[in-house]
């Protein structure tokens, strides 16, 4: 299994692959080209910054059984996707921004994919060999605005509501493989990814056959039972495996466009 990353140094940003203690500078981003620049720096000396720059953002939902009966839904017979905006990406230790303090935005832990072919109807048979590798990603949500706009784009994609890392690895096999979060030290989320009821490779299939998906695109493929509300203070911790924890912080940042808006006053389109 190879670990990749985007790290930043001295105000520098780069992607890199992790081998050790060491991190191996790449020319280019490692989804397009791994092509090592023959640099190499501490992995201790840099920061942690985004390991993905996706052309598209694509969530699932209603992918897990347990999650379904606690929304009271039913399965729809077909995945269920959309868009979140690629701006809302937030990388490991990043505080994640509460909008509307006064909704309730809950966390969302999720096996995110990393798309590293150009993929269009490709068969279930064909899928996984589109895929780049694997990380850890959240899925934070404003109930309040999902449940009165009755569609999930903008109510997941407010700036920092996709935390995402801290690494991609490779060559590795998520079939069946833990999927947790933890907030404030509570274990909040737990499942194995042989519980999604729509398997990554059935995912891919299906969204490419309505959309070509681009090298570096990332897939959020659905989140498990014990979703819950953050608040400011919070930290949250999210794990795959055994991999390292994508930890995130929860703060509350006035901003004076949401504090005008009213969720019953009109509203333009």
């Amino acid at each position: 299994m190879r670990t990749f990353g985007g790290f930043r140094s001295d105000n520098k940003f780069f992607y890199g692959e992790v081998c050790g203690d060491d991190v191996r500078v790449l020319a280019k981003p490692y989804w397009i080209e791994i092509e090592p620049t023959g640099e190499a720096r501490k992995l201790v000396d840099l920061q942690v910054d985004l390991p993905v720059a996706p052309s598209k953002l694509i969530a699932v939902g209603l992918n897990y059984s347990d999650h379904i009966a606690e929304m009271k839904r039913t399965e729809l017979g077909t995945p269920l996707i959309w868009f979140k905006a690629p701006s809302s990406l937030l990388p490991h230790n990043g505080a994640i921004e509460i909008a509307f303090p006064e909704h309730r935005s809950d966390f969302e832990v999720e096996l995110a994919v990393v798309i590293g072919a150009l993929t269009k109807n490709v068969t279930v048979d064909e899928a996984l060999d589109r895929v780049f590798g694997y990380t850890i990603g959240l899925d934070i949500t404003d109930r309040d605005l999902q449940k009165e706009e009755k569609q999930f784009g903008r109510c997941k994609s407010f700036d920092t509501y996709t935390p995402i890392g801290p690494f991609v690895y490779a060559d590795a096999n998520l079939s069946d493989v833990s999927l947790q979060l933890w907030q404030n030290g509570e274990l909040r989320q737990s499942t194995c990814t042989s519980r999604m009821i729509y398997s990554v490779a059935q995912i891919i299939s299906f969204a490419s056959q309505s959309l070509t998906l681009l090298p570096g695109d990332v897939i959020l493929s659905g989140t498990p039972a014990g979703v819950g509300p953050i608040h400011p203070g919070d930290q949250l911790e999210a794990a795959i495996d055994n991999w390292p924890c994508l930890r995130n912080s929860v703060v509350i940042v006035q901003h004076p466009a949401h504090e005008a808006q009213s969720l019953t006053g009109p509203r333009t389109i």
